[in-house]
């Protein structure tokens, strides 16, 4: 009897034991299912939109992806800038190339969230893919963009943060800046893309946030009138001298025509002859989220002041 009784027993153990963990899958599944469907109501520039409260799978359309990267969001699809971007090239090897006009590309990545600009073609059909939201280019400042992007996101918390500790960071280099090459040193930022020459102003990348608005370094005169209000100045190689700062941070495409360095004008520029120009890579220098300015931040600390 004992023999037939304890099989039996242990069958019912095992029984039990399967719907306990196929209660606990299925709430497990459950569990999971509302994590994914769970959405904030953001409050856009277009009024308010319901987007993921953890996406998963964001395409970017705009020029914010170092942004979404940082705060360590995926990526499923960004722009030909930020794909061809050497800065973001590990964090972005799954990513697809996509652009506004492949509506069918955009629909096969299955994105959850699309971020765009507000020039961004095909926004109509964008919105019936997945929720879209779009910013104004250079309608708050770039510190301002990246906590507006958090709050997308639901990271306020983690972009604020960031913010106040890169400003922080940023306005400590630039005193010791100063007070190393003299609070009246003008600094130039002047790229080299195909076969023109542009400087630009205090708000156009390249490092310009960094020099002129965080650590408060000084522009030319010639480059203020010039350049401040619009952003940036288109340059011919013989009028480069009157632009030049005591400093020259000078961004260079690896493809851009650099003959003008070969010239006698630019030779004699004081910082030229000074050895006060500072090279750096032009390919994503035009991005200005965390990831690059952090990058930036580096090459101004080893330029300036060898760190």
């Amino acid at each position: 009897m004992k023999k037939i009784v304890f099989p039996i027993i242990l069958l019912l153990v095992l029984i039990i034991s399967a719907c306990s963990n196929g209660t606990k899958d299925k709430e497990k599944g459950t569990a999971a299912k509302e994590e994914t469907q769970k959405t904030i109501t953001y409050q856009s520039e277009n009024g308010p939109i319901k987007v993921p409260a953890h996406p998963k799978r964001v395409v970017l359309l705009s020029g914010y992806t170092g942004n979404v990267l940082s705060l360590g969001v995926n990526v499923v699809g960004a722009d030909t800038w930020s794909k061809n971007n050497p800065t973001f090239k590990e964090k972005l090897k799954d990513a697809q190339e996509v652009s506004e006009d492949n509506v069918e590309k955009i629909i096969s990545l299955k994105p959850d969230l699309i971020i765009g600009l507000s020039t961004t073609k095909n926004l109509d059909k964008f919105k019936k893919i997945a929720p879209t939201v779009t910013y104004t280019w250079g309608k708050v400042d770039y510190l301002t963009q990246h906590v507006e992007i958090g709050k997308l996101l639901n990271k306020e918390k983690e972009a604020k943060e960031w913010v106040d500790d890169f400003k922080k960071r940023a306005q400590e280099d630039g005193d010791e800046i100063r007070a190393k090459i003299g609070e009246n040193t003008t600094v130039s930022v002047i790229e080299s893309y195909g076969k023109d020459l542009y400087v630009y102003g205090d708000n156009w990348a390249r490092g310009t946030e960094i020099l002129y608005q965080s650590m408060k370094l000084k522009m030319p005169e010639k480059v203020k009138e010039k350049a401040l209000k619009a952003g940036y100045y288109t340059l011919s190689s013989e009028v480069l001298p009157e632009f030049a700062g005591d400093y020259i941070i000078l961004s260079k495409y690896s493809d851009a025509d650099t003959s003008f360095q070969k010239t006698e004008s630019y030779k004699n520029i004081p910082a030229v002859k000074n050895h006060h120009v500072f090279e750096m890579e032009g390919n994503g220098a035009s991005f200005n989220d965390p990831i690059t300015l952090e990058k930036q931040l580096k090459f101004f600390e080893k330029s300036f002041l060898g760190k």
